[in-house]
């Protein structure tokens, strides 16, 4: 199964210290909102949380972010999750997920993006794509087995996932992506973190289907177009058929 453009390695070098720490701030609130408040029952939030404490994000700041999303106390959360569905130049299928509290003043600003893209145009999409469960994780294990870790776990698919791909993965350990069942998501990390797994991402995505053939000049157009779309304040993931 080919990667998805950027879903190993969220943080690009590019973006600012402060635009990183909101979207990880928002990704916990989220993750609280859909899963509860305590990490330990939900996956999700634990890998979030995991995230933010490696960019040095204040306990703070965190606690605050899971109140919010978990609706506890007088500050509650309000964002509106969109996905928006396009083509990259070239024709190579996007779907961008945002969190935005006012849409009025987001959806203008993605459109905008799309239509300065060379060729990046708007439209329906998401049939090119499935919507599963993704589960990152590492093990200490160099030889482990990743295909029966899989199988034991109850994901569908997987495949290695190196330090180079994603720098959640630390250099020296056995890095995989487990694809699942929307609803098996929870499930597969609860099982690997029992197993010696160290889970890094827990979360609902959409993988292509198909992936269009590129050129490497073709293939930097489209780069430099996702980046584009990545570095926009309120966009959450951005999901393209790009190996």
């Amino acid at each position: 199964m080919g990667r998805q453009w950027l879903h190993a390695k969220r943080e690009v070098a590019g973006l600012k210290k402060g635009q990183m720490v909101g979207k990880l701030v928002k990704e916990i609130m989220v993750a609280a909102k859909q899963g509860g408040p305590d990490p330990a029952g939900n996956a999700r939030l634990f890998a979030a949380m995991e995230k933010a404490r490696r960019q040095s994000v204040s306990r703070d700041v965190i606690e605050r972010a899971v109140k919010k999303g978990a609706g506890i106390g007088d500050d509650k959360l309000v964002l509106d999750h969109i996905l928006f569905e396009g083509y990259a130049p070239h024709k190579v299928p996007v779907i961008v997920e945002v969190l935005t509290d006012n849409n009025n003043r987001t959806a203008p600003e993605i459109r905008v993006l799309f239509k300065k893209g060379q060729l990046g145009v708007s439209g329906s999409n998401k049939f090119l794509f499935d919507h599963v469960g993704l589960v990152e994780a590492h093990h200490p294990d160099t030889a482990m087995d990743i295909e029966g870790a899989a199988i034991e776990a109850g994901a569908n698919e997987v495949e290695p996932l190196t330090h180079e791909q994603n720098d959640d993965i630390p250099a020296g350990t056995c890095g995989a992506r487990f694809v699942t069942e929307r609803t098996a998501t929870a499930a597969v990390s609860k099982w690997l973190a029992d197993n010696g797994w160290t889970v890094v991402t827990s979360e609902l995505g959409h993988v292509a289907k198909q992936f269009p053939e590129l050129t490497p000049e073709h293939a930097a157009e489209v780069g430099e177009f996702l980046q584009a779309l990545e570095d926009h304040d309120d966009v959450h993931r951005v999901w393209a058929a790009v190996r």
